[in-house]
């Protein structure tokens, strides 16, 4: 029986009640200015709260060998001003309008977000529009974020070890595809990035013909639409830039990684390569990822934790890439635990779901919390807005509708096809970090979380003189 739709109550300004996908569909819309921009709107007036958010197709994945790390080098680089607006100015105006506003890189975009009073929108109108022509392009900026964007990189990388161990893994996993590469780059990389290489990503991505902006929240569309063409409708629209599907050719063995840090625990990933939201199969393996690793009644928690295996488990996968990518499974692994019993549990149970139709109790379950998941991501309106452009980024927004028909019909014997088809020796990538030498005191030791990203799906704004405020 399908679960019914879940509504979500909160006293916090920036939430209301969730939508069910249906709900979702029937109230949102979009448009095209002039200049051939796109804005997809949701009209909500339960709270007089209004989300804009302005993405470009312009993220890792669009840099080349040489050059990594210069997606998330302009997202730094958005916050310093244009002639008509400091930066600083740009961020204090928000702010003591009472809003909220970030900005994040993953490989597949760039995205900018403002969360303010409804009567106060044209002030991210006018803001995101100069900076999407107008921005100043300084070398002295650069020199400063180049040593801001290092010490992010050796905090959230090098000094972390269940992070360096992913990263080493997904280079070793991917060969043909940019995901090859960490969104924050490559060190030797950042340094050598030039203001003619920010100047020239910025040319080429930041125009209309690569961008779409999403509003939620409580505006009448006509007015918005006046206000946007007002501003944005000058903006010339650019030359679409070509976004390639690319797909790693099929694996030809289990590739592993060995990584020995100074760590506190051992961490071990593993992952295989999958399809994303253009295949059926996604939704297939969203139901493989709750039957293992959703709760702690979840097959893993019950083998790996309550075993006394390990630490923790996670499975993490994202369906709404732009190109295919990988399904995880981590753990981080408690001292004295021998790696290779780890390994081998969790083969065993990957092997069961191939074998073993899944009871359809479990896979009841496994779908009441995929749904509540879905409909709780839509708790507020700037989640509601952050899930339709990642289903606009992987395919198109209105591909959402999709999701929970599409998992609720996925049966126990296409459980069985997909892990047979994809969780195979051939299509296998291990990591493992080995600890070495006396345990130190290290930020985030144990595996990542999903939802949190195993892979680093988007890095928030961490640039100087810029509070790193996070949305609720």
């Amino acid at each position: 029986m399908k679960a019914a739709c879940v509504f979500v109550m909160s006293a916090v300004l920036f939430m209301f009640p969730a939508l069910c996908a249906g709900e979702l569909l029937k109230d949102t819309s979009e448009a095209r200015l002039s200049n051939g921009l796109k804005v997809i709107m949701l009209e909500n007036h339960k709270s007089p709260i209004v989300s804009f958010q302005v993405w470009y197709r312009a993220g890792a994945r669009n840099e080349r060998t040489g050059k990594t790390g210069l997606a998330h080098m302009l997202e730094h680089m958005m916050f310093k001003g244009t002639n008509k607006v400091s930066g600083q100015e740009f961020v204090s105006t928000i702010y003591e309008l009472g809003g909220e506003q970030n900005a994040s890189t993953s490989h597949d975009y760039a995205a900018y977000f403002e969360t303010i009073a409804s009567n106060q929108i044209g002030v991210p109108i006018d803001f995101e529009s100069d900076r999407m022509s107008n921005l100043v392009l300084r070398e002295s900026d650069l020199r400063t974020e180049r040593m801001v964007v290092l010490e992010e990189r050796r905090m959230r990388v090098d000094d972390n070890p269940p992070s360096f161990l992913l990263e080493q893994l997904e280079a070793a996993a991917y060969q043909a595809q940019p995901y090859h590469w960490p969104v924050i780059g490559w060190a030797e990389d950042i340094e050598r990035l030039t203001i003619e290489d920010v100047k020239a990503f910025y040319s080429n991505y930041y125009k209309p013909a690569n961008a779409f902006v999403v509003v939620t929240g409580d505006f009448k569309k006509d007015d918005l639409l006046a206000r946007m063409e007002k501003a944005f409708g000058g903006i010339p629209a650019g030359t679409p830039v070509e976004q390639l599907f690319i797909q790693d050719p099929p694996q030809p063995g289990e590739r592993r990684v060995i990584v020995e840090r100074t760590a506190q625990v051992g961490s071990l990933v593993i992952a295989w390569h999958v399809p994303n939201l253009r295949s059926q199969d996604s939704y297939v393996l969203e139901v493989i990822k709750a039957i293992l690793a959703e709760g702690k009644s979840s097959r893993f928690y019950d083998r790996l934790v309550r075993g006394a295996l390990v630490l923790e488990s996670n499975v993490d996968y994202d369906l709404t890439t732009q190109d295919p990518s990988l399904f995880y499974i981590s753990a981080s692994v408690l001292p004295g635990k021998d790696f290779n019993e780890i390994e081998q549990a969790i083969y065993e149970e990957i092997e069961l779901l191939k074998k073993t139709p899944v009871g359809l109790r479990e896979l009841e379950k496994a779908k009441n919390q995929l749904e509540a998941d879905f409909v709780f991501d839509q708790e507020s309106i700037f989640s509601l807005g952050q899930k339709l452009a990642e289903y606009e980024i992987a395919l198109d927004w209105s591909s959402i509708g999709a999701y929970v028909p599409s998992m609720r019909s996925v049966t126990p014997q296409e459980i069985q096809r997909v892990a047979s088809k994809y969780f195979t020796v051939q299509n296998r990538n291990v990591g493992i970090l080995k600890p070495t030498g006396p345990p130190v005191e290290q930020p985030s030791q144990t595996a990542p979380k999903p939802g949190g990203g195993i892979r680093d799906k988007s890095i928030k704004l961490r640039a100087s003189g810029v509070p790193d405020q996070i949305i609720p």
